[in-house]
């Protein structure tokens, strides 16, 4: 259940996804991860669910797949969740706005996997909901980088999708192996992330989720890689970063904090 929100059954399944759920994790203690985004999407009949985090408290990062679905009819953000099925008096339930996906998003292959929601009215920072940092133009994670990945996705294959949120921790990964499993894999602005062994991975409910490196946010889960188990590709934080900052000012010209709790 930790990583990505792969979208079977209720889920949308793209072509290339193969990232949703976090096997071999575990439960984190209760609101640790006060960034934490449960995104709901409603669209006809068939809802689907997939992860986010607060960067702003107008400001949810996501990937770019769990919007491209048709006749979206309303999107829900849920803050400070740790059993996603309990009307936790924590939680903050806010609707989205609107929503800006990168024009060079490309559904067929994954690239430019990245979205930014604006919420319809500010989270109210608290100790169960806060911003977390992303990282820079300039930063870069390397392989033998020790990250974490959290999510509500399946903890199996097979397996129903977690009430509780889960993580695992996850291993930058030289980038010869996502280019040698995948053509379409690309340095500049994706990651290469897993477990050799394919006991530490991913699953569906968990796309959209943050790979988190020393307190920072490096990488969103977006798909899985040569139709293995593991690694994962996240898409490069630090490479959009100037997309992201771009669009974050055209949701308000005025400068919105995150404080006490972040910067």
């Amino acid at each position: 259940m930790l990583l990505l929100l792969l979208l079977t059954n209720a889920f949308v399944l793209l072509p290339w996804a193969g990232a949703g759920r976090i096997i071999g994790g575990r439960e984190v203690k209760d609101h640790s991860r006060p960034y934490m985004a449960f995104l709901e999407i409603k669209s006809g009949s068939k809802p689907s669910w997939c992860g986010g985090f607060l960067i702003r408290p107008d400001a949810v990062l996501s990937a770019a797949h769990c919007m491209d679905i048709e006749e979206i009819e309303s999107v829900t953000v849920i803050l400070g969740a740790h059993n996603i099925s309990d009307e936790e008096c924590s939680q903050q339930k806010i609707s989205v706005a609107g929503w800006v996906i990168h024009p060079k998003y490309s559904c067929k292959d994954g690239k430019n996997d990245i979205v930014l929601l604006k919420l319809n009215e500010k989270a109210t920072i608290t100790k169960n909901v806060r911003c977390i940092s992303i990282a820079e133009n300039h930063e870069c994670v390397k392989a033998g980088d020790l990250c974490t990945v959290s999510g509500w996705g399946r903890t199996s294959t097979e397996g129903d999708m977690s009430d509780v949120l889960m993580e695992v921790d996850m291993e930058v990964q030289n980038e010869e192996i996502c280019e040698q499993l995948s053509s379409k894999y690309q340095r500049q602005s994706m990651i290469c992330v897993g477990d050799e062994d394919n006991k530490k991975a991913t699953a569906p409910g968990d796309s959209g989720g943050p790979l988190v490196c020393n307190e920072k946010a490096h990488g969103i889960l977006s798909h899985g890689c040569g139709g293995r188990l593991s690694p994962d590709v996240f898409t490069r934080i630090s490479h959009f970063e100037p997309w992201i900052r771009k669009k974050l000012k055209s949701f308000s010209r005025k400068a919105i904090s995150c404080f006490p709790f972040s910067d």
